[in-house]
């Protein structure tokens, strides 16, 4: 079991993995723009790792 399952039923859609990805990264500027650099890296991070699992790697072909 991974920490952000891409083979799950709920990333079928793209909008869904879109949405998961850039998300924490839109929240990550909103951050950092209010003067919150330790959530932004927070958030950043959090969605850079969304980025990585749900688009990059992605749903496994089954």
């Amino acid at each position: 079991m991974r920490f952000l399952d891409a083979d799950h039923p709920f990333f079928r859609r793209p909008v869904a993995r879109w949405g998961t990805a850039l998300a924490p990264l839109v929240w990550a500027v909103v951050e950092f723009a209010t003067g919150n650099p330790g959530w932004g890296i927070l958030f950043g991070a959090a969605g850079a790792y969304a980025a990585w699992a749900l688009l990059i790697v992605g749903p496994s072909d089954k």
